[in-house]
């Protein structure tokens, strides 16, 4: 046994069917597309959510609400993760670039820190937004609460 005598397994391997090979292959003339219509022609392509004529999915349901575009997204800190923060790598200033380091937000969320935990460092802290409770439990603590 060697590698120039491999082959696959008897009757594992067939033959693709070749359409459009004359009439006595038994798939020549309309090449299994039927007679006439849009699909026997070349280039045809279905429209997406084509049901044949019947009313379509996406238009028998009803639309509903509304997508505000002026909306922000914050991606929310909260306080506890903020002292956590403190006491483990010792910081003082909390930043956008060291949330970022340490993966708590991607460089284009904006951030917003919120009250949920206690806070007992003294930070000052940088974000877009602070929910009124944290900014109280930052500024209680002698820490500054700015916005960026």
């Amino acid at each position: 046994m060697d590698l120039s005598n491999l082959k696959p397994a008897k009757g594992s391997v067939k033959n693709k069917k070749r359409i459009g090979r004359g009439q006595g292959s038994g798939r020549g003339g309309t090449s299994t597309r039927g007679h006439k219509g849009a699909q026997s022609r070349s280039g045809f392509k279905r429209k997406s959510g084509f049901e044949g004529g019947q009313m379509p999915l996406f238009r028998r349901v009803p639309k509903f609400g509304f997508k505000n575009i002026n909306r922000k997204e914050y991606q929310g800190v909260n306080l506890d993760t903020l002292q956590k923060l403190a006491e483990d790598k010792k910081i003082k200033v909390v930043d956008q670039n060291v949330l970022i380091e340490n993966g708590l937000v991607s460089k284009n969320d904006l951030i917003k820190i919120l009250g949920r935990g206690e806070l007992k460092a003294k930070l000052e802290v940088s974000a877009h937004a602070f929910t009124k409770s944290a900014k109280e439990a930052i500024e209680a603590q002698g820490g500054q609460a700015n916005i960026i």
